[in-house]
């Protein structure tokens, strides 16, 4: 199996929705957004996947030094021997791919985060610097253009905050805000127990009205000259939307149902999204 190979395997099998929003693109941005993709799944994997912390840090640490073999050396892993040349070609840089790893490492180290600008630092090294190295791929001529990743990134994983409470409750992890539980008049047993009270609807409701603000600030940056080799972006952008739209529409169940929207819509919406831009 080629590298590029097992990158296109580790894309298809996680039946996420960039999956779907990467079918457009060129076969060389395909390629290299698909390699990016399947590094973060890697890492994300490290940390998802191992129950022994002192292990998952030190697989990180390996993965750090892969990450570094892809700038200079001779990288094991197929997926960075698969962003090699890539790197090369879109002028990806190092510290980003590094950033990314330190993002999966905060959940190892922080199951709980104190206030909103301490989980922003953490969307930021997971969503935001994906989509600042995505920008590279798809190209870009207005440096405004990096500030609409930015929001985008940010967006794009509070709904997936949003959407995963009760998951990650049962991971005995919560991303929501503490010091917003704690002014909604909600506990952090409500959300560990499944307790879906009136004041943590009202809390749902202000975490969601915020994800719709990021969504909403990263369109209205984007700028016209950019649209068209964003549209991959966009394509997310549509299909997170609509997550988040179908978690209000099922009355915001998030601590005991897990919404997700079928593979035949999110192509529809992926291919409605391409043509509007």
């Amino acid at each position: 199996m080629t590298p590029d190979q097992y990158c296109q395997d580790k894309a298809k099998a996680s039946g996420s929705s960039f999956y779907n929003s990467f079918r457009f693109l060129p076969k060389d941005k395909r390629r290299a957004i698909t390699a990016l993709y399947a590094f973060c799944r890697e890492v994300d994997d490290v940390v998802d996947e191992c129950s022994d912390a002192g292990v998952a840090r030190t697989t990180l640490n390996w993965w750090r030094d892969e990450a570094a073999a892809i700038y200079g050396g001779q990288p094991q892993h197929p997926v960075c021997q698969a962003l090699v040349p890539i790197v090369k070609q879109f002028n990806l840089a190092q510290e980003h791919l590094l950033e990314i790893i330190d993002g999966m490492e905060m959940d190892l180290d922080q199951p709980r985060y104190a206030d909103f600008k301490s989980l922003q630092l953490y969307c930021y090294r997971v969503a935001s610097v994906v989509g600042l190295l995505s920008v590279e791929i798809f190209g870009y001529t207005d440096r405004q253009t990096l500030k609409y990743e930015h929001d985008l990134g940010i967006a794009l994983q509070l709904t997936n905050i949003i959407r995963d409470v009760g998951e990650d409750a049962r991971r005995n992890r919560i991303y929501l805000p503490m010091d917003e539980l704690q002014q909604f008049g909600v506990t952090a047993a409500d959300i560990l127990n499944a307790r879906e009270t009136e004041n943590f609807r009202k809390l749902m409701a202000f975490q969601i009205e915020r994800a719709q603000h990021y969504y909403q600030q990263a369109l209205d940056q984007l700028p016209a000259v950019d649209r068209k080799t964003q549209r991959t972006g966009l394509i997310m952008a549509a299909i997170y939307r609509a997550t988040l739209d179908e978690v209000v529409a099922s009355g915001c169940h998030v601590l005991t149902e897990r919404v997700s929207l079928t593979p035949r819509y999110k192509l529809w919406l992926a291919f409605k999204a391409w043509l509007k831009n």
